[in-house]
């Protein structure tokens, strides 16, 4: 008998365009992981918050998926650091839902720590035990961002009981696992170290000079990508003063920058402002090429245009992107940060370099693009080591072994590990119910 699955990504929708502000990694997660799930016979109901009015509530987006699109909230775009007042309302519509549809879910698969909170709430009244997968920590992000951290307070406080409720925790690289038990004591035993993955049905080699051609760029030119979200902590400043650390050293070198919040880059988006400034502070203005967002199916083709994917944040919990660049022969230059540091072999498929230091990245750029051996190999190397060790059907068995192991342990009655909270009951209305001082479910 297939098992159902109720998959929690509150901001993070598999339908989302990727590239803007708050739609990245987590999506592709989300998608894919839910894709071989499905396959391996799971039912997936994925619930995240609609934030448009033109939603369907229920979306049958691939066979045994269905993405729910929860009430929570005003029906437009909200910025993930302003949601976590509305998480109270997109508890109680999600049981809500669970009740009226009398869905019988094996177990919760929580993402982020505003879903680890739902599901929490979920399982205090329906006893549906859950996994979560954090994608980012608070406490590293203030380390990290320090007074531009705009998540409130409490989402320490919530982690930390989430850490202690969940039934099992998926780190998604050594490091990941090393930051839950250094700041907040998670225990070994509850973490399970699964990584992210790359479909090699998206992405895998192609002809360079075909994939430059489509896209328009040169065929003579050395050519380094940054793909991603155009946000500070992604070091695109970095790679941009890396490049004004090359000038004159080495010609006919571009850096394209593929990412933000439309099609073509606009002037009025604070960040490519910021970039566009320090690129002509630089004297490399000239030699950087702004594209703006892309489709997904388009991706595959910048990848194999390049020469080197280059990707230097302060932190990063896992990082798709170079996995993607991987999968298209494409070496890897990374800050020696997080996941990237465990998904790039330095030396071998790439390069790792400190965050915030343009002269170091800017030695390993010229030490690769001039050695066409190099390239060579570590391109051969970069396949290999990608698809060995890195596609989402290995991260799904993976997820599938722990869900099972989950579920196995959870088959002793919830009743006897909760207190059993009737069917009937109401919620508080969403603005008066403080979020913040009790994290929990309110009952009245």
């Amino acid at each position: 008998m297939k098992k159902r699955i109720a998959f929690i990504s509150e901001h993070a929708s598999p339908l989302a365009l990727l590239g803007s502000v708050d739609n990245g990694g987590q999506n592709v997660y989300v998608a894919e992981v839910t894709r071989q799930l499905a396959k391996a016979g799971y039912f997936v109901d994925i619930f995240t918050r609609k934030d448009s009015p033109d939603m369907e509530d229920i979306v049958n987006w691939q066979p045994g998926i269905r993405v729910i699109h929860v009430n929570a909230g005003p029906e437009k775009f909200v910025a993930k650091e302003d949601l976590l007042c509305h998480m109270y309302e997109f508890s109680a519509n999600t049981i809500s839902f669970i009740r009226k549809e009398k869905l019988n879910y094996a177990l919760g698969h929580a993402n982020f720590f505003m879903s680890g909170l739902v599901a929490s709430n979920i399982k205090r009244v329906l006893h549906i035990p859950y996994v979560i997968t954090f994608h980012a920590l608070g406490l590293v992000r203030q380390v990290h961002q320090k007074e531009m951290d705009r998540f409130p307070p409490e989402r320490i406080t919530i982690e930390k009981n989430i850490v202690q409720e969940a039934d099992s925790i998926i780190a998604e690289c050594p490091q990941d696992k090393q930051d839950l038990i250094q700041y907040y004591q998670a225990p070994e035993e509850k973490i399970c170290i699964i990584p992210c993955g790359f479909s090699a049905e998206e992405f895998y080699p192609l002809n360079k000079a075909y994939a430059r051609k489509l896209l328009g760029l040169r065929e003579d030119e050395k050519i380094l990508l940054q793909l991603g979200r155009m946000v500070p902590r992604k070091g695109v400043d970095n790679v941009i003063r890396a490049m004004g650390c090359l000038k004159g050293a080495i010609t006919n070198l571009r850096l394209v920058i593929v990412g933000g919040e439309t099609d073509a880059p606009h002037l009025n988006e604070p960040e490519l402002l910021r970039l566009r400034q320090i690129a002509k502070e630089e004297g490399v203005l000239d030699a950087i090429t702004f594209t703006g967002r892309k489709q997904r199916d388009l991706l595959k083709y910048y990848y194999n245009a390049a020469d080197i994917f280059i990707t230097t944040p302060w932190y990063e919990p896992f990082g798709i992107t170079p996995l993607e660049a991987m999968a298209c022969g494409t070496p890897v230059i990374g800050a020696a940060v997080g996941g990237i540091k465990y998904s790039v072999a330095d030396g071998k498929t790439g390069f790792l370099v400190p965050p915030h230091n343009p002269a170091a990245l800017g030695a390993k750029i010229g030490e690769l693009i001039t050695d066409a051996k190099l390239l060579q190999t570590m391109s051969k190397l970069a396949l290999h080591r990608v698809n060995r060790l890195f596609t989402w059907a290995k991260v799904a068995d993976a997820v599938d072994k722990l869900y099972k192991k989950v579920i196995a342990a959870n088959k002793q009655s919830m009743a006897e590990k909760l207190p059993l909270i009737p069917e009937t009951f109401s919620f508080r209305d969403a603005e008066r119910a403080s979020i913040y001082r009790y994290p929990y479910l309110n009952i009245r």
